[in-house]
């Protein structure tokens, strides 16, 4: 059995055989990704129990980015806090990474260590990555699940100094602060009403104005993400959606992408015919616009076959 686990930590950052050992030490990361990795534990601990003896394996989101370069990875504080703590960036979403980089390279005729992408997962999570050559290079969220880009009911990015502020002058606790964050922010936070882009999307048609500026704030911190991550390529090969609402939105790839002409990108998007892997674009688009169906499942039978196959 293969189980997507999204927070390795700073000690497991492969996929992996569990173990009593391995299981340990997910119980120490489980705070890193609250809305994630304790409910992930209860199933498998559920799974170890009435199937003990099946191999099960822990598929990590953060192992596609195990990689990152320095500069991409560390953040700029104290040493103390970064050696003692494990302060880092990690990045998420990687197991849809996977399966969206294959599925691209499948579509396009290409190979993975050829291609320089800008990967896009769209869902109830969201974050955006820098492929190139096959490997990521940088990617929206960091040490949690939570910085980077607005999501549904998540935050993405706040100044810290705000947070501070809330918690230091504003007697705000940091539990308050914490569930805001995770659980009444986002487009929930900025609509007031829905954190689902489909229902913002009729909203905004009938006069909504709150659903309006969720649905900009949110197709605008997707197009400095994807320009950010495009700082980290020597080109631009594609721009691939992925996850719910990418695969799922035409509204919101088209807002996004109409907005990105600096990038060679442009709006008048076609829909999505079928679910599978399709180019999006008009024909001779200078660059492709992507669409790959969400493939976390897929990938994790793949990677827990192989481990298993070299045990």
């Amino acid at each position: 059995m293969g189980h997507r686990i999204v927070h390795g930590g700073s000690e497991l950052h492969s996929h992996t055989l569990l173990d009593d050992d391995v299981r340990a030490r997910l119980d120490r990361v489980a705070d890193l990704a609250p809305l994630h990795v304790p409910q992930a534990l209860t199933v498998l601990d559920a799974a170890r129990d009435l199937l003990p003896g099946v191999p099960h394996v822990a598929c990590f989101d953060t192992v596609f980015h195990a990689g990152l370069p320095v500069a991409a990875r560390e953040y700029a504080v104290p040493s103390r806090w970064r050696d003692a703590y494990g302060l880092r960036r990690y990045g998420f979403h990687g197991l849809s990474y996977a399966w969206a980089l294959a599925r691209t390279a499948e579509l396009l005729g290409r190979r993975p260590e050829e291609l320089h992408l800008v990967i896009v997962h769209l869902g109830g999570g969201c974050s955006a990555c820098a492929v190139r050559d096959g490997r990521s290079v940088d990617t929206t969220m960091g040490f949690t699940p939570l910085e980077g880009l607005v999501m549904s009911h998540r935050s993405g990015s706040v100044d810290p100094g705000a947070l501070t502020w809330l918690l230091t002058r504003k007697a705000v606790s940091a539990d308050e602060i914490e569930d805001a964050l995770n659980h009444r922010s986002g487009l929930l936070g900025l609509s007031g009403t829905s954190d689902d882009t489909r229902d913002l999307v009729r909203s905004r048609v009938a006069g909504d104005e709150r659903a309006a500026l969720a649905l900009d704030v949110f197709t605008h911190q997707f197009r400095r993400g994807i320009a950010g991550m495009a700082a980290s390529l020597g080109r631009l090969d594609a721009l691939v959606f992925t996850g719910e609402i990418g695969e799922d939105q035409p509204e919101v790839r088209e807002e996004v992408c109409a907005g990105l002409s600096v990038f060679g990108l442009t709006g008048g998007l076609r829909p999505l015919i079928a679910e599978r892997p399709e180019i999006i674009s008009e024909p001779g688009a200078r660059v492709p616009v992507v669409v790959v169906p969400t493939g976390e499942a897929q990938q994790i039978n793949l990677e827990t076959r192989a481990l298993l196959a070299h045990r």
